[in-house]
Protein backbone atom coordinates (compact mmCIF):
# COMPACT_ATOMS: atom_id res chain seq x y z
CA UNK A 1 0.00 0.00 0.00
CA UNK A 2 2.81 2.37 0.89
CA UNK A 3 4.52 1.71 -2.44
CA UNK A 4 1.33 2.42 -4.31
CA UNK A 5 0.95 5.76 -2.55
CA UNK A 6 4.56 6.65 -3.27
CA UNK A 7 4.14 5.70 -6.92
CA UNK A 8 1.02 7.88 -7.26
CA UNK A 9 2.72 10.79 -5.54
CA UNK A 10 5.79 10.52 -7.75
CA UNK A 11 3.59 10.48 -10.86
CA UNK A 12 1.87 13.64 -9.68
CA UNK A 13 5.20 15.27 -8.97
CA UNK A 14 6.43 14.53 -12.49
CA UNK A 15 3.65 16.55 -14.11
CA UNK A 16 4.61 20.23 -14.03
CA UNK A 17 1.92 22.40 -12.46
CA UNK A 18 1.96 24.58 -15.55
CA UNK A 19 0.99 21.74 -17.92
CA UNK A 20 -2.81 21.99 -17.50
CA UNK A 21 -2.71 25.78 -17.82
CA UNK A 22 -0.52 25.54 -20.91
CA UNK A 23 -2.91 23.00 -22.43
CA UNK A 24 -5.82 25.37 -21.76
CA UNK A 25 -3.89 28.20 -23.41
CA UNK A 26 -3.16 26.05 -26.45
CA UNK A 27 -6.85 25.14 -26.73
CA UNK A 28 -7.91 28.78 -26.40
CA UNK A 29 -5.52 29.74 -29.18
CA UNK A 30 -6.85 26.98 -31.42
CA UNK A 31 -10.34 28.44 -31.00
CA UNK A 32 -9.19 32.03 -31.51
CA UNK A 33 -6.82 31.47 -34.42
CA UNK A 34 -9.30 31.75 -37.29
CA UNK A 35 -9.09 33.72 -40.52
CA UNK A 36 -11.92 35.95 -39.31
CA UNK A 37 -10.18 36.77 -36.03
CA UNK A 38 -6.88 37.33 -37.83
CA UNK A 39 -8.63 39.77 -40.18
CA UNK A 40 -10.82 41.56 -37.65
CA UNK A 41 -8.61 41.60 -34.51
CA UNK A 42 -5.03 41.07 -35.68
CA UNK A 43 -3.34 43.00 -32.86
CA UNK A 44 -5.26 41.21 -30.13
CA UNK A 45 -4.56 37.85 -31.74
CA UNK A 46 -0.87 38.67 -32.04
CA UNK A 47 -0.73 39.63 -28.36
CA UNK A 48 -2.21 36.25 -27.43
CA UNK A 49 0.19 34.46 -29.78
CA UNK A 50 3.18 36.25 -28.28
CA UNK A 51 2.02 35.50 -24.76
CA UNK A 52 1.62 31.80 -25.62
CA UNK A 53 5.17 31.74 -26.98
CA UNK A 54 6.40 33.28 -23.74
CA UNK A 55 4.47 30.69 -21.72
CA UNK A 56 6.02 27.88 -23.73
CA UNK A 57 9.48 29.37 -23.21
CA UNK A 58 8.91 29.69 -19.47
CA UNK A 59 7.73 26.08 -19.28
CA UNK A 60 10.76 24.91 -21.25
CA UNK A 61 13.01 26.83 -18.88
CA UNK A 62 11.37 25.15 -15.90
CA UNK A 63 9.75 28.32 -14.58
CA UNK A 64 6.40 26.68 -13.87
CA UNK A 65 4.94 29.60 -11.94
CA UNK A 66 5.64 32.07 -14.75
CA UNK A 67 4.49 29.54 -17.36
CA UNK A 68 1.18 29.09 -15.54
CA UNK A 69 0.67 32.86 -15.20
CA UNK A 70 1.44 33.47 -18.87
CA UNK A 71 -0.79 30.57 -19.88
CA UNK A 72 -3.70 31.99 -17.92
CA UNK A 73 -3.11 35.41 -19.48
CA UNK A 74 -3.00 33.76 -22.92
CA UNK A 75 -6.48 32.33 -22.36
CA UNK A 76 -7.78 35.79 -21.51
CA UNK A 77 -5.98 37.38 -24.47
CA UNK A 78 -7.38 34.76 -26.85
CA UNK A 79 -10.90 35.41 -25.60
CA UNK A 80 -10.38 39.16 -25.97
CA UNK A 81 -9.25 38.62 -29.57
CA UNK A 82 -12.38 36.57 -30.28
CA UNK A 83 -14.60 39.18 -28.61
CA UNK A 84 -13.01 42.05 -30.55
CA UNK A 85 -13.42 40.19 -33.81
CA UNK A 86 -17.06 39.47 -32.96
CA UNK A 87 -17.60 43.16 -32.17
CA UNK A 88 -16.08 44.22 -35.48
CA UNK A 89 -18.31 41.78 -37.37
CA UNK A 90 -21.38 42.90 -35.40
CA UNK A 91 -20.66 46.57 -36.09
CA UNK A 92 -20.15 45.80 -39.78
CA UNK A 93 -23.48 43.94 -39.93
CA UNK A 94 -25.24 46.79 -38.12
CA UNK A 95 -23.87 49.33 -40.60
CA UNK A 96 -24.95 47.18 -43.51
CA UNK A 97 -28.46 46.89 -42.04
CA UNK A 98 -28.65 50.63 -41.47
CA UNK A 99 -27.55 51.27 -45.06
CA UNK A 100 -30.12 48.83 -46.42
CA UNK A 101 -32.88 50.42 -44.31
CA UNK A 102 -31.84 53.91 -45.47
CA UNK A 103 -31.87 52.81 -49.12
CA UNK A 104 -35.32 51.28 -48.67
CA UNK A 105 -36.67 54.48 -47.05
CA UNK A 106 -35.24 56.56 -49.90
CA UNK A 107 -36.80 54.26 -52.46
CA UNK A 108 -40.19 54.47 -50.74
CA UNK A 109 -39.97 58.29 -50.60
CA UNK A 110 -39.25 58.50 -54.35
CA UNK A 111 -42.32 56.47 -55.23
CA UNK A 112 -45.20 57.94 -53.24
CA UNK A 113 -48.59 56.41 -53.78
CA UNK A 114 -47.35 53.25 -55.45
Amino acid sequence: MLWTCLLVLSACASTPPSAPALAAAEAAMLRARTPATAADAPLALQKATDRLAAARAAAAAGDTVRARELSEQTVVDARVAEARADAVRSNRAARESENAARALREELQRKPGQ
